[in-house]
């Protein structure tokens, strides 16, 4: 098997933090290592991970993206599985990110959107059909691969080793999934796989200047992403590449025949 990192990044999120850990704590598919990302938090974020038996890395940049990247630095997994503090994982997800990482396409990135949890029916409504169903809807024929959620995604360690000096990590005025799903360089490959399951809060949709807010930063993410790679020239470049074939990590074959192939969405062109 190969060795999974899942990094967490957080700032003064303690009593969510626990509930993720918590929640990693009870997979089928135990974790080879959690990292969390201490992004200058003021309360017992560093505790609650520390009792966790998290490994904890300090990034005084503030924002998700610099946060993200310094976990995927310091992480020793071949796998990097990405959570947020108040994501909380299904006891499978991991199984399944390992399962699915493993099959004969060997993606790059294995991801879905999120299960919204908390709040009132309105705002999980608003959350799970507007901001997640329109950002697969809409940016993914942009892109021409699904894109990448933030709270639910496994990347290669290998592929991160390309993309570290590509990506904007430094920024946090971008939205960290969507600058990395359109960097991803030419032959590396994204899947949806719809049994990756992930809790996710819905606190952050709680306003109308809260959903705002998040729109008006994918529009600014994407207008700095097509300054730089514009978008047909990047359809061009990445349809004529070959896809990039990565080290093969067997899985165990009980858990390979559990496969079901309708329950995910592959690379399309």
């Amino acid at each position: 098997m190969g060795t999974i990192s899942v990094i967490i990044p957080s700032l003064n999120d303690a009593e969510f933090l626990a509930a993720c850990l918590d929640a990693l704590a009870k997979q089928t598919r135990s974790p080879d290592e959690v990292v969390v990302v201490d992004n200058g938090s003021t309360d017992g974020t560093v505790d609650v991970a520390l009792a966790a038996g998290a490994r904890v890395v300090h990034e005084p940049m503030r924002g998700i993206w610099p946060a993200t990247a310094a976990g995927f630095d310091a992480a020793s997994g071949e796998l990097l599985a990405r959570l947020d503090a108040d994501s909380v994982p299904a006891p499978g997800w991991l199984a399944e990110a390992e399962r699915r990482m493993a099959e004969p396409d060997r993606p790059t990135v294995v991801t879905n959107g999120g299960a919204f949890y908390g709040r009132n029916a309105v705002v999980r409504w608003i959350a799970r059909n507007i901001y997640i169903g329109g950002y697969f809807t809409v940016i993914g024929p942009l892109l021409g691969h699904p894109p990448i959620f933030g709270s639910n995604y496994v990347l290669r360690a290998e592929a991160w080793t390309r993309l570290r000096e590509v990506v904007h990590r430094d920024r946090a005025d971008v939205h960290d999934d969507l600058d990395l799903a359109w960097w991803m360089q030419p032959g590396m490959t994204v899947v949806r796989d719809r049994r990756l399951v992930v809790g996710v809060s819905a606190r952050p949709f709680d306003s109308f200047d809260g959903l705002a807010r998040r729109v008006r930063m994918a529009f600014h993410t994407m207008s700095v992403e097509s300054r730089e790679w514009p978008p047909l020239r990047r359809r061009a470049e990445r349809r004529r590449a070959p896809v990039w074939v990565w080290e093969a990590m067997p899985v165990e074959p009980e858990v390979a025949d559990a496969a079901d192939p309708d329950g995910e969405e592959p690379l399309t062109a």
